[in-house]
């Protein structure tokens, strides 16, 4: 249930407004991933955008867990994302690349779902916390998403077909269900759900209790774990509290638990960011927790 009071507002009509010029925000960008020039709109010009994006910009929670609170605005996000060099959850990150899309001339519009991710087949319904970005090539409907932490698709995903889809990483397949789909991955031969999305375009209201229930709810497990990952071309690394896991494409894979320095070491040097020291307190908690081995 939610709490009584009203979520608070992020200051923008939608989580991918878009200004009258874009230009100097889409240089800004493209140098963040690491791009020399725009892709054009197509299906390899997305899925070089998706590769680069995912691997220079990390997937973390640190504000939900520090309390600071997460402004989804569209110039807030660019302020973290871009300017900050920080990274964020799907609301920042799916509402950022949205824009970047909008602004190179695809045609793309936000979705939004309820994560079933590591549930049980009946677990009740979860609330709508999770925001995708549904891209339009010659008439074909592709998912992009850059939002969903250690088990983000590294590529656009047809979402026309119930077929496994094979990347660089796991195979995903994206099944139609009433009212909309269901993205699953192959995890070490299993296929998992990953989450279930409503196929009419959500309007910006639903990113903003979404983002208000993910980032301040207490049930939210981002205000109680300390979370953060990064996929690459050669591997995918994840942080959960003081574990630190890393699977590569090969298959090979590594477990390592960390000691406080060694988390804020490894958001710097594996995650790319800059700890702040607002962050300590979570760090020396994370570092204390006691996870299934």
């Amino acid at each position: 249930m939610l709490h009584d009071s009203p979520p608070p507002r992020s200051g923008a009509a939608a989580p991918a407004a878009e200004p009258a010029d874009d230009s100097d925000f889409l240089a800004h960008y493209l140098a963040r991933i690491g791009l020399p020039a725009a892709p054009a709109p197509t299906v390899n010009g997305l899925a070089e955008l998706q590769a680069a994006h995912i691997a220079a910009i990390p997937f973390e929670a640190l504000d939900a867990l520090t309390g600071a609170g997460v402004d989804i605005g569209a110039d807030a996000v660019a302020a973290k994302l871009i300017d900050r060099r920080r990274g964020g959850y799907c609301f920042e990150q799916n509402a950022l690349f949205l824009r970047v899309l909008v602004a190179l001339g695809f045609r793309a519009e936000g979705l939004i779902g309820r994560v079933r991710w590591m549930l049980p087949d009946d677990a009740p319904p979860t609330p709508r916390t999770h925001m995708t970005v549904r891209v339009w090539l010659d008439g074909r409907p592709w998912l992009a998403d850059v939002g969903f932490g250690a088990a983000v698709p590294p590529q656009p995903l047809a979402m026309d077909h119930g077929d496994a889809q094979p990347t660089r990483h796991e195979s995903y397949r994206i099944r139609p269900r009433a009212g909309g789909h269901r993205v699953e991955a192959d995890i070490a031969g299993e296929w998992h759900v990953l989450y279930d999305l409503d196929d009419a375009p959500a309007p910006a209201i639903d990113y903003e209790l979404g983002n208000w229930y993910t980032s301040q709810h207490p049930a939210s497990h981002f205000r109680n774990q300390l979370v953060a990952a990064r996929t690459t071309a050669e591997a995918r690394h994840g942080l959960r509290d003081n574990r630190l896991t890393i699977r590569r494409a090969d298959g090979s894979s590594e477990q390592r638990y960390l000691t406080a320095d060694e988390i804020e070491a490894a958001l710097a040097t594996v995650f790319l960011l800059t700890p702040e020291p607002g962050w300590r307190h979570a760090i020396e908690r994370a570092a204390t927790a006691e996870i299934i081995r």
